[in-house]
């Protein structure tokens, strides 16, 4: 199970440059008046292209809990790229939770499939909750240009179409945004293994 513990800021969001992007008129007192909107474009486009690529963005912390894991088993993150571990906690079955040493457990850093190793092993009847930071950079300005361009567009469909309704026949991701983002796509051989 994994919880987003902080969000993106407001201050994070590239409101300015999307306004550009749409090219809104400026220089006008309402200038601000559609900043809501385009903020909320911004965090839906940014949303939708991590949920397409298990990648976050815009960095910000999260948390995992990893139901029974196996002895000594490494525990592959469902999202990337991870920055580092803030802590590990084990919950057990009593409800009591024990602080893990985080130094002595090991990230083994992947563009697609970061992994974590546990030492020592976690009892087989225990819950593992680990807190971790992940994002490729914290300021907008630290995002790979075709990602960042991407958002751009996607955020763009969306203000463009906020007041269509769609159902079943709903078109999917534009096709520049999905040529954009997909070298950044996990693609799934079989399972329990990821390729990229």
């Amino acid at each position: 199970m994994l919880v987003e513990e902080t969000v993106v800021t407001d201050a994070a969001l590239p409101v300015v440059a999307f306004r550009e992007h749409l090219r809104l008129g400026s220089g006008f007192a309402e200038d601000a008046l559609q900043d809501g909107l385009l903020a909320g474009c911004l965090r839906a486009a940014l949303a939708a292209i991590e949920a397409q690529t298990n990648k976050v963005l815009l960095t910000r912390q999260f948390s995992a809990t990893v139901q029974n894991p196996p002895r000594g088993a490494e525990y592959t993150f469902a999202v990337a790229p991870v920055g580092q571990v803030l802590a590990l906690t084990q919950l057990a079955a009593d409800g009591s939770e024990t602080a893990l040493e985080v130094i002595a457990h090991r990230l083994l850093p992947d563009a697609h499939a970061p992994r974590l190793v546990p030492h020592p092993p976690v009892p087989v009847r225990g819950q593992l909750k680990i807190s971790f930071e992940a994002g490729m950079g914290a300021a907008w300005a630290d995002l790979p240009h075709d990602l960042a361009q991407a958002v751009m567009m996607l955020a763009a469909h969306f203000y463009e179409t906020r007041n269509a309704s769609g159902g079943a026949t709903a078109e999917a991701l534009p096709y520049g945004v999905n040529a954009l983002i997909a070298r950044y796509r996990v693609v799934r051989l079989s399972a329990g293994r990821r390729w990229s």
